[in-house]
């Protein structure tokens, strides 16, 4: 069972995985999408709690039940012998923070936690693992708005979510940037934390009537023209400059990032990206899944934000939980129908039983009658 992807969908699934006794390896790039932010918010238990510690929390509890983890970056998945040949490259080999530190490791499940697989490594850097399940639990890359400075405060004084950062920016001066349809619906969310809000137009449409009203109804001020850049005092966001030269001092500012699903491993299953919605308006891409994490190709699960753009971490946990368990009892059924047809097969291990138990009947009957046939 191999695990794509190491945040907190891919461990949370590890661990149910590794609680059921399953073989499990987990391939991580080391790159997850909140690494920028100081702290995670609105994860009850964990609030507050740095991205790093819940990750190492979470590396540390599936461990213990057996999982191994591996860094590098899965590049393909195929079909193979009713599984999959999962392709990851080391670290150093080829792009930056890419690869797999496998050395081998494979992810063939046994049905124990302590089962081992096959593996093979290459002079490419490349390492081929087998597996009979995978979890895919990737994420999104954030597409940030070609602003200069803009990319340098992502996570920090550059925001997306209200709900992950609008506390501790509370009663600031926010700025939101609109690149698209949904801008007016932002500014009038990230009100419910600031009286001091500004959209700036930016590259997005002019609002419409009924918008203009909502947003003067609520003190939300507009600003025309292009962001030419952000304007910094030290380390901290304090203004945006537009095309003619006007600085704007705002302390914050949210942004709609595109929302890509990192789902290029999955080309060669025939696994597309779908567009993702937000209230009808595209942001992006994501894996198409079920509710329990089963995707259209046979064998493979998704779970995390690669399947849905608006979850949370810990919805991302729990989704993350959902598809181990359903990966689990999918292995369970398929054991079933294998051990009933080795059961069921005249060269299995109980009909080679039954016909041992029939010729030694038979043999005993011959001795007792004197060398006749048996009847």
């Amino acid at each position: 069972m191999v695990v794509v992807g190491g945040g907190a969908a891919g461990l949370a699934g590890a661990l149910m995985l590794g609680r059921a006794r399953r073989s499990v390896l987990v391939i991580d790039s080391g790159e997850p999408r909140n690494a920028p932010a100081e702290a995670m918010h609105g994860y009850l238990g964990h609030d507050g709690v740095p991205p790093a510690r819940l990750l190492a929390t979470g590396r540390a509890e599936v461990r213990g039940y057996g999982v191994r983890i591996a860094s590098g970056t899965v590049v393909s998945a195929e079909p193979d012998e009713g599984g999959f040949r999962v392709t990851a490259r080391r670290p150093g080999a080829g792009s930056p923070g890419a690869g797999t530190g496998a050395k081998g490791e494979a992810g063939t499940d046994t049905g124990t936690g302590s089962g081992s697989g096959t593996g093979s490594g290459s002079g490419t850097g490349e390492v081929l693992v087998r597996a009979r399940r995978l979890l895919v639990t990737t994420g999104l890359a954030d597409e940030l708005p070609p602003v200069p400075g803009l990319a340098e405060l992502w996570g920090r004084d550059v925001l997306h979510c209200p709900y992950c950062h609008g506390w501790e920016v509370r009663d600031l001066p926010i700025g939101v940037l609109s690149t698209g349809p949904l801008a007016v619906h932002q500014a009038l969310l990230w009100r419910q934390w600031s009286a001091d809000i500004t959209l700036f137009l930016h590259t997005g449409p002019e609002p419409d009537e009924e918008a203009w009203e909502r947003l003067a109804a609520r003190g939300v001020r507009v600003v025309r023209g292009e962001v030419a850049g952000v304007v910094r005092d030290g380390e901290r966001l304090s203004g945006l400059r537009l095309g003619d030269g006007t600085v704007i001092a705002v302390r914050a500012l949210t942004v709609a990032s595109g929302l890509r699903a990192r789902s290029g491993m999955l080309d060669a299953l025939g696994l597309e990206a779908l567009p993702a919605l937000v209230a009808g308006t595209e942001v992006g891409s994501r894996v198409p899944a079920e509710a329990d994490g089963r995707t259209p190709v046979a064998g493979v699960w998704a779970a995390g934000n690669v399947t849905g753009v608006t979850e949370t971490v810990s919805a991302s946990a729990a989704s993350g939980a959902r598809a181990g368990a359903a990966i689990n009892a999918d292995l369970v059924a398929l054991d079933t129908r294998l051990a009933v047809a080795a059961r069921r097969s005249p060269f299995g291990a109980d009909g080679e039983r039954v016909v041992a138990r029939v010729v030694a009947r038979g043999a005993a009957r011959s001795a007792a009658g004197g060398g006749g046939s048996a009847g």
